[in-house]
């Protein structure tokens, strides 16, 4: 986490100069993130190098929230020839820390959270490509082109196309608007903040994929939160909380399954190539909640197929092993 050598001139031709760099956080890409203090004035900057990272969609994306009231970070200066954002400070109550503290928060604040997407989902979409069938199924190939080679596999890969193709028109031929969807909302991605109304003093961070998509797909990932255990009784009433508030259809709860179940896949394959290629390791420590929530989704009756196909390709005991210590064997 050594500060790029670019930032100091950045941040002194935006009037930071001589402000302390110091490591904040990284995350499963290759960007990094830094605090910049300048006596009071606190400021985060944004590291994502080209030609790997693109800080262009998230400008845009903050842009859009910004103007529609959501609390995106603000941008106080960009260099996109060397990928540097600095960007507001929303401090360090990140909601999965603060419940960590304060579990008996939980209720009101996932509420909250569902709520700001209830709001989200009613304005007219940014500006960003689809999520169409050609980015689903790219998604879910993760899982056959990482974890079953990892785990020594050999699986019907026509199968599991198909049994995707027989799944995913529910997600598309249903009733429910094309909203924009943030991708990895969740509580390691939504900052309390003060001072602002309501729902809308949660910040919003990590939103440069976002797509236009179904509107249960950030549900499913604040839902069925890849690193925080969401209690089932939990995720049955915060549906029912954003049914009440959103109103969004018949052929709802389906299309939530199925794209539980379709998140699930991706990141089981995410998380082993984070390992396998990227020298990752901490995050196959995720695979058991991944697969303890990727079988809840599979039991609903919409995703028999893909349910079927797992059972016959992928064994319970094999489930339950590490691609670590398959390595290791």
């Amino acid at each position: 986490m050594i500060p790029p050598a670019a930032a100091p001139a950045f941040l002194a031709s935006i009037g930071w100069e001589g402000a302390e760099i110091s490591p904040l956080a990284g995350d499963a890409s290759f960007r990094r993130y830094f605090r910049v203090t300048d006596g009071a004035r606190k400021a985060v900057l944004m590291d994502a190098p080209p030609p790997h990272e693109d800080p262009r969609p998230f400008l845009k994306i903050a842009r859009y929230l910004s103007d529609n009231a959501f609390a995106a970070p603000a941008i106080y200066g960009q260099d996109l020839d060397h990928g540097l954002v600095l960007l507001e400070d929303f401090g360090d109550a990140r909601v999965r820390d603060w419940l960590d503290a304060n579990p008996t928060d939980e209720t009101a604040i996932y509420a909250r959270a569902v709520a700001l997407l209830a709001d989200l989902h009613k304005l007219p979409p940014a500006d960003a490509p689809p999520y169409d069938r050609a980015a689903y199924t790219r998604e879910v190939d993760l899982l056959t082109e990482w974890y079953c080679p990892a785990m020594g596999l050999e699986v019907d890969l026509p199968g599991y196309r198909a049994a995707w193709e027989a799944v995913l028109p529910l997600v598309e031929q249903d009733d429910a608007p094309r909203v924009t969807v943030l991708r990895d909302y969740h509580a390691e991605n939504i900052m309390l903040i003060e001072g602002r109304p309501d729902s809308h003093d949660l910040g919003l961070l990590d939103f440069q994929d976002a797509l236009i998509g179904h509107p249960a797909y950030d549900l499913v990932s604040l839902l069925q939160d890849a690193r925080r255990d969401v209690s089932p009784e939990l995720e049955a009433a915060m549906l029912v909380h954003y049914k009440a508030l959103a109103a969004p259809g018949a052929g709802f709860d389906a299309a939530y399954a199925v794209l539980g179940a379709q998140r699930n896949a991706k990141i089981i394959g995410i998380f082993t190539r984070l390992w396998q290629r990227d020298g990752k390791p901490r995050y196959l420590s995720f695979l058991p909640r991944m697969w303890g929530l990727l079988e809840r989704d599979l039991t609903h009756p919409a995703l028999a197929p893909v349910a079927e196909w797992f059972a016959h390709n992928i064994p319970a005991e094999v489930r339950s092993r590490s691609p670590e210590d398959h390595a290791a064997a």
